[in-house]
């Protein structure tokens, strides 16, 4: 097993910044990447970014590209999602995932863990 537990969400005006921390414990040798995805209600969960624990590769959406960047400590077994220029459509619930390894990582299908969600709130 795995537990992921996120920080950093909150209320922000469209500019500005914003940073959320996803800590693993537990079972971490077997993860094999990590990353955030969002939801709003009445919508499915999207993807946002990945990173793979090994090499460190990044993925992320077109939509956050740009703006969002994804980046890991592995002495803390922590993921960032430092997220620039936030606009009011990037509000949202966001989850930290553990993913599946060797699976695509933008597909929520592929997602072993979940944190339990923090949500973010751009202001126009």
């Amino acid at each position: 097993q795995v537990q992921l537990v996120e920080s950093g969400g909150g209320l922000v005006q469209a500019g500005g910044s914003l940073r959320l921390s996803c800590a693993a414990s537990g079972r971490t040798f077997n993860i094999y990447a990590m990353g955030w995805f969002r939801q709003v209600p009445g919508k499915e969960r999207e993807f946002v970014a990945a990173i793979r624990w090994g090499g460190g590769s990044t993925d992320s959406a077109d939509s956050v590209k740009g703006r969002f960047t994804i980046s890991r400590d592995n002495a803390k077994n922590t993921v960032y999602l430092q997220m620039n220029n936030l606009k009011p459509e990037d509000t949202a619930v966001y989850y930290c995932a553990a993913l599946r390894p060797f699976s695509s990582t933008t597909k929520a299908s592929n997602v072993d863990y979940w944190g339990q969600g923090t949500q973010v709130t751009v202001s126009s």
